[in-house]
């Protein structure tokens, strides 16, 4: 993802000086860009499944007890593997279908841009098998596995309580503290 969104505004800067102070421009940059872009995104889909960072509603779920919670959680997940079997299935068929297409300013086969929803759909479905297995056979990992940010405060208040920890900590081993 870093190597993707670095390549990405080293070429769309790029281009904007160019454009601006050269009257130029790299034709394919663009185009790049997008597909470099759409990469990125879904990578991230599964960077955020893996840590449970996306959005859920969870209002029933807290009020449940840990069997109840375990039940409902693998049900979601296997209704989520459903959902990415189809993803898998459409993706498979386009790209099969497109390997013949080229984009217009790059040349590389639509098949590279259609091929996300492949590598998508099996990272996520390897994520929530391995999130399935966890809830079965580690129950006590259920409170984890269901767990969601209540807001972008309590993330603050958290990044903000572990950057003062280290610090004090630091302070303490500088005065005499334990080595």
């Amino acid at each position: 993802m870093a190597v993707a969104l670095a390549f990405m505004c080293i070429l769309v800067f790029g281009n904007v000086v160019l454009r601006y102070g050269f009257n130029s421009g790299i034709t394919w940059s663009e185009e790049m860009s997008r597909f470099l872009f759409i990469w990125l995104s879904f990578f991230g889909a599964i960077g955020a499944l893996k840590d449970n960072n996306h959005l859920g509603v969870d209002i029933l779920l807290k009020k449940l007890p840990p069997r109840a919670k375990q039940v409902v959680f693998i049900i979601s997940n296997a209704i989520i593997l459903y959902v990415l079997y189809l993803l898998l299935d459409g993706s498979w068929k386009i790209t099969l279908s497109s390997i013949g297409s080229r984009a217009s300013a790059t040349g590389l086969p639509m098949a590279f841009i259609y091929g996300t929803g492949l590598v998508v759909s099996i990272g996520m479905g390897i994520v929530t098998l391995f999130h399935i297995y966890q809830a079965l056979f580690r129950p006590e990992a259920i409170d984890e596995l269901t767990r969601m940010k209540e807001s972008e405060e309590e993330i603050i208040a958290v990044a903000h309580s572990e950057a003062t920890e280290l610090p004090q900590e630091r302070k303490q081993d500088a005065v005499g503290g334990e080595r």
